[in-house]
């Protein structure tokens, strides 16, 4: 893009930008005749991705900030006006709006609650932050036709996003979310009133205590074991960070409710959207945790728990028999929660007629086996917690099946029903109650972990994550896939490539014999997977929420004799392998970015 493009791109916003604050860097930046910085501001403007709309904060086509919250309401607006035209025309369409600990997030709240009342949709608005779950909740609980969620979820603290979701409680997906950004690049006016004269006309509500109570119960209500939590819940102590993030409020809360002693990382209790303990307050992430595993170390605790800022991710450690903690990737945390609630529910009789598991993917293949042992239907759809969401009301709308779990390997976990998004918060309620049955049993956590891998097989994990910042970074992103479909990935790690699933062309094939190829039924997505002979996948995709590229690595070892010497081998061949396949992977991405 040439200067006079980047001049005229960056006028047009400053023209329509009424914040001040955002207006004024960019004007900063033409001063300083900053073209480098102006054309990363500019050479494009956000877009819903998997988790709708996300980027950095500052002013900008390419930024987070108050004009482009401004028109993407504006658009939702617009589109849920036309989706609903009986409501429309009776006065009784909603939306629920909630935000996190974030900067701007309440200010970019608030803006959007106060569009929604000027355009004729009562807006409810949380007093103050909340968690990216009980805005779902709160929009089935209130017979809301949309909500809006301002959070940039687990990424580094110069981000911001704007979730939308719909009637269902769940995140929009087609034909919504392309319906809503064709409304979005129509916008020619923002329609707003004050919140003084939005409350005037009831037009503006605020929600608070009325829609926690209910959430707080609703957690509690999906636990099996009340009797064995009242009786046991005071011999085990958690450790727990919301990592300056919405969770303290609802973690401490549930899990204070059901007599477990929780102790709160003091220095990360606060919501504080420069997460000044954290360079990425991402659970996934290990340096994220390092205060409080220091912590659980100190206190000897059973258990540690973590949330993201708006407290959908859901991490976890425990100690093993040296009283090191070991953190737990989301697949297997997953496979956890997973096994425990099939067990639960078979236990108590509470299993449904045709249940049905849902993960990503790009989740491991540990689920596959347990759903495989009690002959549970295990059904994939594409990344992003709303299409697991979109496959539970497909199936259950058909009367196909009837959900039991759904899991993501980037930690998320659904155990219930009235929330369409993962939840940390009931995740971390049930994980309280699975340490709790595990120990009645003679078991920690780790060792019954280990007893499934002797009985299912051994599974291995990695995630491989490369930035490529800037609009040549989208260039050299779309190079490495283009790159991948036409050359292709011959070996990895040393084994073959027996087949290749192509999400975006709805295809899988045999690399030996590519014309010669399957339609699949997914939607269409950028995603790129390789199976090679062991059963081993490692899947491509570029990030819908971030600039960069990952690769999964999901490994097998099948399961042997069961004891201990043979999860000890497997445990070393898994990591050779890995370590072999990730050397592969790191080629690629090396050779890229010269």
């Amino acid at each position: 893009m040439d200067k006079a493009e980047i001049l005229k791109r960056a006028k047009a916003y400053i023209a329509e930008e009424k914040d001040e604050r955002f207006s004024k860097e960019v004007e900063e930046l033409i001063a300083k005749e900053d073209y480098k910085e102006l054309e990363d501001r500019f050479y494009q403007t956000l877009e819903f991705g998997t988790g709708g709309l996300r980027g950095i904060m500052g002013g900008g086509t390419n930024r987070m900030n108050t004009l482009e919250i401004n028109k993407a309401t504006q658009g939702l607006a617009n589109y849920v006006l036309k989706a609903f035209p009986k409501e429309a025309k009776d006065g009784t369409l909603s939306a629920v709006v909630a935000y996190d600990s974030r900067l701007n997030s309440d200010v970019f709240a608030e803006a959007t609650a106060l569009i929604f009342a000027a355009n004729g949709i009562k807006a409810y608005l949380f007093s103050s932050l909340r968690p990216t779950p009980e805005l779902s909740f709160a929009i089935r609980e209130l017979g809301a036709k949309t909500g809006v969620v301002v959070t940039a979820s687990h990424n580094p603290r110069m981000y911001n996003g704007y979730k939308a979701y719909w009637d269902n409680g769940a995140q929009v997906i087609e034909p919504h979310d392309v319906g809503i950004i064709e409304e979005v690049n129509k916008v020619t006016e923002v329609k707003t009133m004050t919140r003084v004269q939005a409350i005037a006309e009831e037009k503006l509500i605020i929600i608070d205590k009325e829609i926690d109570e209910k959430f707080w119960a609703m957690c509690k209500a999906q636990l099996f074991r009340p009797d064995l939590i009242k009786e046991k819940a005071k011999d085990i102590r958690i450790v727990y960070t919301p990592l300056h993030g919405t969770g303290a409020m609802h973690v401490e809360k549930v899990l204070g409710d059901l007599g477990l002693k929780v102790i709160t990382v003091p220095e990360q209790r606060e919501p504080d959207g420069n997460f000044p303990t954290v360079e990425k307050p991402n659970p996934e992430e290990k340096p994220a945790l390092k205060m409080a595993v220091e912590l659980a170390t100190k206190e000897k605790a059973d258990g540690l728990m973590a949330t993201d800022p708006d407290a959908d991710r859901f991490g976890t450690a425990f100690p093993d028999k040296d009283g090191n903690f070991v953190l737990l990737s989301g697949n297997q945390m997953g496979a956890l929660l997973m096994d425990y609630v099939i067990k639960s529910r078979e236990e108590f009789g509470k299993m449904p007629k045709n249940p049905a598991v849902i993960r990503s993917i790009v989740t491991s293949n540990f689920g596959d086996a347990i759903c495989k042992k009690h002959n549970i239907a295990l059904i994939e759809c594409l990344t992003g917690f709303k299409w697991i969401a979109a496959a539970e009301e497909d199936f259950e709308k058909a009367g196909t099946h009837n959900y039991v779990f759904g899991l993501e390997e980037s930690y998320g976990y659904k155990i219930e029903k009235e929330v369409m998004d993962k939840d940390g918060v009931s995740a971390a309620a049930m994980c309280a109650e699975m340490i709790l049955y595990w120990r009645s049993q003679g078991k920690s956590l780790l060792e019954h972990l280990d007893d499934m891998y002797k009985e299912y097989g051994y599974f291995e994990d990695r995630a491989i994550s490369k930035n490529f910042p800037g609009s040549s970074g989208v260039a050299t992103m779309k190079g490495i896939m283009a790159k991948l479909r036409t050359e292709g990935l011959k070996t990895l790690g040393g084994e073959k490539v027996v087949k290749i699933r192509d999400v975006q062309e709805s295809v899988v094939f045999d690399p030996a014999t590519p014309s010669n190829k399957t339609k699949i039924d997914l939607p269409k997505s950028n995603v790129l997977q390789f199976y090679l002979e062991s059963g081993t996948i490692v899947s491509a995709r570029p990030s819908g929420t971030e600039p960069k590229i990952k690769f999964y690595i999901n490994s097998v070892i099948p399961a042997g004799d069961g004891s201990d010497a043979w999860l000890s081998d497997a445990r070393k061949k898994a990591g050779t392998f890995c370590d072999s396949i990730e050397k592969d992977i790191n080629a690629v991405l090396d050779a890229a970015s010269k």
